[in-house]
């Protein structure tokens, strides 16, 4: 039987970039193994527990880089819609096979008419093989039925708000001990397993500065100490999994201080984490992490620094869309300089913006995509790459404005086309180029397209015309 992945791969495998539709989405496949495997290092240098989120990417390849395809320990997954659970249960089973213990979390809160489809799934993976979210006590009727749907009690998350305000329960407040007094209930009834806690500080997306997220990070894990010591009051020696992260929290675990044989040669942060590491496993807690868009990156996780210039930078990004050039604005942009009409816009490449945390507003980078230094002569050797001071400055072509299908390319460096020198060091683009976009937003960008095309700049062999052939496809799960 033919599947889809055979019929696109029968259709674009060996195409260069340059031939394909546009617009379409690129991963590179050595930038995605080198992010994952970072994280995979990271997590076993320091004893952690580690969840793969998969909402980013929705395909079952990355998944694979996620959780180390050859390796014996637990595959612990995150997702965001039951479709994606759905989706992955066949590479769950066939890990399950292989003797790694398999897990999955739908990563939002119970909701009642998702019961049928997590039940099958929860039959499908068998005793511990499913998680669910808890905020609210009324979402345990829905555990309870899943419990008497599938013979098997889902493992329980309580999401605690650590600062984020979108989702959870707020510690020390008594909403959080009449929600715990209500799953400790139904655990006693047989209904779920309490497992753990769970946060998500998304709001370290707006930091700036490098290795800042590690401070939030430090945050979450005391946070969820802090409130595992209601459960351990209403019930000694119950035993918790502590799971914390967002990709800059997360990611920032890398950071070489950890490494260091003399922890009074770390850095105060470090420290504060490891002792929190160590007091949280002393307790009888395990400690867990989970990241989601750090194996793609994008210009929002540039934008963060959470890591320094040695661990992120945009050479780093696996993704980008492709678009065509299909019209030229010679002198229609500010100053004179010329504009660019591309066939990407809303729906392809997301309409989320980069907070601008600058001050004054309005300085720091705000378009919707950054063109890379590829495709033509011209933008490979003129086109700038965002750096260690993005976004602050920023420079270059970018998607400076979007509708739904139209995407307005922009010159947002320092020259004008009223001058013959300051033209000449504006990249030119023609009607036909293909122009390739890191999108602001990779989970919203990849979100629009039914595959991926990836390539494997290993190949470059000193060719960029290697660097664009397409190695293989990889289908996305659409819905919910």
């Amino acid at each position: 039987m033919t599947t889809l992945k055979d019929q696109l791969k029968a259709k674009l495998v060996g195409q260069t970039l340059q031939q394909v539709p546009s617009p379409c989405a690129v991963l590179d496949r050595a930038k995605l193994e080198v992010n994952c495997q970072r994280m995979l290092d990271a997590t076993a240098r320091l004893g952690l527990l580690w969840r793969a989120h998969i909402k980013t990417h929705k395909t079952t390849e990355l998944t694979r880089l996620q959780v180390g395809d050859d390796r014996t320990t637990p595959v612990a997954l995150l997702t965001s819609t039951v479709l994606e659970a759905e989706n992955i249960t066949p590479l769950l089973q066939e890990y399950k096979s292989q003797g790694r213990d398999v897990n999955v979390l739908l990563g939002f809160p119970l909701f009642p008419s998702s019961i049928p489809r997590l039940s099958q799934v929860s039959s499908q993976l068998g005793k511990g093989g499913l998680s669910v979210m808890i905020d609210h006590p009324d979402q345990l009727k829905s555990a309870a039925a899943i419990r008497q749907s599938s013979g098997h009690p889902p493992l329980v998350f309580i999401k605690i708000d650590a600062g984020y305000g979108r989702a959870g329960v707020v510690p020390k407040s008594s909403a959080y001990t009449e929600l715990i007094d209500a799953v400790l209930a139904a655990e006693q009834a047989g209904s779920c397993k309490l497992h753990g806690l769970y946060c998500h500080a998304g709001h370290s997306y707006g930091l700036r500065e490098d290795w800042e997220a590690m401070k939030y990070l430090a945050a979450e894990f005391a946070e969820l100490t802090a409130a595992a010591a209601l459960v351990r009051f209403k019930i000694p020696h119950h035993k918790l999994v502590l799971s914390v992260g967002a990709t800059p929290t997360t990611t920032t675990i890398q950071n070489p201080s950890f490494t260091a044989k003399d922890l009074e040669s770390a850095d105060e942060t470090t420290r504060e984490i490891i002792t929190l590491f160590k007091e949280a496993k002393e307790a009888g807690h395990k400690l867990e992490v989970h990241a989601g868009v750090y194996p793609t990156l994008d210009i929002q996780q540039l934008s963060t620094h959470a890591r320094d210039s040695s661990l992120l930078t945009a050479n780093d990004i696996a993704i980008s869309v492709i678009a065509e050039v299909a019209s030229v604005y010679p002198t229609r942009g500010k100053n004179n300089t010329p504009e660019a009409l591309i066939c990407a816009g809303t729906l392809a490449l997301g309409r989320e913006p980069v907070s601008d945390k600058g001050s004054p507003p309005g300085v720091d980078y705000s378009s919707w995509g950054y063109v890379m230094p590829w495709g033509s002569p011209s933008l490979q050797s003129k086109q700038p790459l965002p750096g260690a001071e993005f976004p602050r400055v920023h420079g270059g072509w970018q998607v400076g404005r979007i509708s739904q299908e139209h995407g307005i390319l922009t010159w947002n460096g320092s020259g004008s086309a009223s001058s013959d020198e300051k033209e000449e060091e504006i990249p030119e683009l023609k009607v036909g180029d293909k122009v390739r976009i890191w999108p602001n937003h990779a989970c919203v960008a990849g979100a629009a397209f039914d595959y991926y095309l990836v390539v494997d700049s290993r190949n470059n062999n000193n060719s960029k015309e290697d660097e664009q052939v397409v190695v293989d496809v990889w289908p996305r799960w659409r819905g919910w």
